[in-house]
């Protein structure tokens, strides 16, 4: 609502590129899903969930978006087109100063802008991780919350509330009612991957 006429311009620019190189990548034979309504990461969240039933050893996430890091287990990691970097299993602790399974943890206190997705005012990256070690995830938090604090951080995170922290789990974990996500075309996407494995 608030771009302006060049940004208009350039977003319609952006837009029109994509479509020709989701074109150029179905021409060249490569499979591409699209669904209205769905985002690559819910697909991306299915086929993941599935790698054993699809026969695939293991996943490379190819993406910028760090979000998909709540994926990664021993056979799927993600490779980065802006940094270059691998993030795996391996080397998660070059990464974040916490555990895998408390990535969502994170993402729910810290929130994401690109996503619209509110955090906790004044809890960053570090005040998250310190807050993961002396609470747990995301559930002991909501389940020890009001925490009595003079540290407005933590007044900031009492009345950000349990139910803001529920409806953050469920805006961001990728595992989260995935059939749901893909809005009932769970079938159809397992489907159309298991004949692209056959045929590659």
């Amino acid at each position: 609502a608030d771009q302006t006429p060049e940004e208009e311009a350039e977003f319609e620019m952006f837009i029109a590129e994509f479509a020709n190189t989701m074109k150029l990548l179905t021409k060249q034979g490569h499979l591409t899903l699209r669904y209205h309504g769905v985002e690559a990461d819910d697909i991306a969240a299915l086929i993941c969930s599935k790698r054993e039933h699809l026969g695939l050893e293991d996943i490379w996430l190819v993406s910028s978006d760090k979000d998909w890091d709540l994926l990664i287990d021993e056979n799927i990691s993600r490779f980065s087109t802006v940094t270059r970097k691998e993030t795996t299993l391996g080397n998660w602790d070059e990464h974040y100063d916490f555990d895998p399974e408390y990535f969502l943890t994170f993402k729910c206190l810290t929130g994401d802008k690109g996503d619209n997705v509110p955090g906790v005012n004044g809890i960053g990256p570090k005040r998250a991780s310190g807050l993961i070690q002396q609470y747990g995830d995301i559930f002991d938090i909501m389940a020890t919350l009001p925490i009595e604090s003079k540290y407005k951080h933590m007044q900031n995170l009492n009345e950000f509330g349990s139910e803001q922290l529920g409806l953050n789990v469920e805006l961001m974990d990728l595992s989260y009612d995935v059939d749901g996500q893909v809005l009932g075309n769970s079938d159809e996407i397992i489907g159309l991957v298991e004949e692209y494995i056959s045929e590659n």
